[in-house]
């Protein structure tokens, strides 16, 4: 029964994510060589640990295109918006179609605020984000939470841009 809403809602993610700008795809790498295609793989897969490993989960699953690995917050905030949502939905479909895949939630923010406020506001975007893949069937075991407040920018600016690609929670995966 869950094998046969994967594809359909992992279809509908691909479609609503494909008109939303701003955002890339990690593209798939071939298994074993942990580099992603594109330039938007920096920002899409950011925060990821263990750059050899990539996307490829250790060389031996994949995580699809459709899969983003980062949810971006507005400023002081830790709610999901739509358009994260659906990057959302779309990590828990693959989760629940990988069991024995885990995930650490990284949770990260700009450098404006105190270092104390910033790790606070980290663990409560991590933790929403944990909260709605429960909601959506994944395993509360199968999830961590990390924050790093402002100590890991994408972005190393000083401005408004560089700031909302900080203002983030980062999938990275394992198994």
């Amino acid at each position: 029964m869950k094998t046969k809403l994967i594809f359909p809602i992992l279809t509908l993610c691909a479609i609503s994510l494909a008109g939303c700008g701003g955002q890339q795809a990690v593209k798939p790498s071939t298994a074993g060589s942990g580099q992603t295609s594109g330039q938007g793989a920096e920002a899409a897969g950011a925060g990821q640990a263990g750059g050899a490993e990539g996307s490829a989960l250790g060389g031996q699953q994949q995580v699809p295109a459709v899969v983003l690995h980062t949810v971006h917050f507005a400023f002081d905030s830790s709610d999901i918006d739509s358009k994260n949502r659906a990057i959302v939905e779309a990590n828990a479909a693959y989760m629940n179609a990988n069991p024995q895949v885990t995930v650490t939630l990284q949770g990260n923010t700009d450098e404006r605020g105190t270092r104390e406020y910033n790790l606070a506001l980290g663990e409560r975007r991590a933790q929403a984000v944990k909260r709605m893949m429960r909601v959506l069937g994944v395993a509360t075991d199968r999830m961590k939470t990390v924050s790093f407040g402002a100590e890991k920018p994408v972005d190393m600016g000083h401005n408004k841009a560089a700031w909302r690609l900080n203002r983030r929670v980062d999938f990275v995966y394992s198994d």
